[in-house]
């Protein structure tokens, strides 16, 4: 039995990564989390009973309190995935993503470098920090049929992608300079239970039910691979247990998506399991909005996850058709959980649009 310290364990990611702990192994967990608008603790209510679990409210920028987390907890394995992640919020705004991504994984760098450097040699040896990132970093694959390796260059195109890139470096400088073993995965776009409203996937849900218009942005032709959030949370745990210090895994769903054919796949899988539409509306389709494009998107990503299946012998589990039609079953039956944030910090608005700040 191992101890994880799991940062940011109370957002989408997060929360699916400590529930796949305390429900499928036998470790302890304690989640790190300063819950800010993305991180919800009914994310975790599954397995917040359980004696191996606990849960602190720590900013990461906040040193003082990492030092008495780690001397307290004594973690084996760190997994660190506290991050401001939305792309449009960090072009309206791009300094929390600045301070949180790039600040605070260098405090947690720094704190887990002198914690480490106190440990027995044994424990020295076993002890890993595992940093998960994005493959944004690698920028755009526009008429390329190229996919991302884990040797691909980095060329970020947005605030959010540039601070996940810098953090990347910080952590791979960390293991060069002083030894810290590290481990860095790059994933694709997570879909599933849990994910904020503000996403492309649950908005267009959550939009579609009060019979709201669904913007698509430009054409709608921007391809991304999708990954459900309950198989990145196994790659993340095979990862980190075993997985080798110094490597980096990308990890992907292997299921390339045009943006405006999930939008329909949404809208086709609402007629069969919500057939009952808001006044007004004969089909959820026609509900789909063209909105001008966000600044310097990105047309194409894509994983090349071959490393992680042929070295680790994980692969995804959910074809994109299954985890879409669980993702969709899950906001029908879970209207509580969204709907208590569109009634707080999030009502649905359009982010990424400013250019002044």
């Amino acid at each position: 039995m191992k101890q994880f310290l799991v940062t940011g364990g109370a957002g989408f990611i997060g929360s699916a990564v400590v529930r796949h702990l305390i429900q499928q192994t036998e470790h302890r967990v304690v989640v790190v989390d300063k819950l800010t608008y993305a991180g919800n603790l009914s994310s975790l209510a599954p397995v917040a009973e359980s004696d191996r679990f606990a849960f602190e409210k720590v900013d990461i920028c906040d040193r003082a309190e990492l030092d008495r987390l780690m001397a307290h907890y004594q973690p084996d394995c760190i997994m660190h995935l506290a991050a401001e992640s939305h792309v449009d919020r960090s072009i309206d705004s791009s300094w929390p993503f600045m301070e949180t991504n790039i600040i605070g994984t260098w405090q947690m760098l720094e704190a887990a470098r002198h914690y480490w450097r106190s440990l027995p040699a044994e424990k020295q040896a076993a002890f890993i920090f595992h940093h998960i990132s994005t493959d944004e970093v690698f920028g755009d694959l526009h008429g390329s049929d190229d996919f991302f390796t884990e040797t691909t260059p980095y060329a970020p195109s947005s605030p959010y992608s540039a601070s996940k890139a810098s953090s990347d470096h910080l952590v791979r400088a960390w293991m060069r300079t002083y030894g810290l073993p590290v481990i860095v995965t790059n994933c694709s776009n997570n879909y599933g239970p849990y994910h904020f409203p503000e996403k492309l996937i649950p908005l267009m849900i959550i939009n579609a039910l009060a019979g709201k218009p669904l913007p698509v942005y430009g054409d709608g032709g921007q391809i991304r691979d999708w990954l459900y959030v309950e198989d990145h949370a196994r790659a993340l745990v095979t990862v980190v247990s075993k997985g080798k210090a110094g490597e980096t895994y990308n990890i992907g769903g292997h299921n390339e998506q045009r943006n405006i054919d999930v939008v329909e796949t949404l809208c086709d899988l609402l007629e069969e399991l919500a057939p009952a539409k808001p006044a007004g509306i004969a089909h959820f389709r026609d509900l789909i909005t063209f909105v001008t494009d966000r600044p310097g998107h990105d047309q194409r990503y894509a994983i090349d996850a071959g490393k992680i299946e042929r070295e680790l012998g994980w692969r995804p589990q959910e074809t994109f058709a299954s985890g879409l039609r669980k993702t969709v079953q899950w906001y029908l039956s879970h209207e509580s959980w969204w709907r208590s944030i569109l009634d707080g910090s999030y009502q649905g608005e359009r982010l990424g649009l400013s250019s002044s700040h």
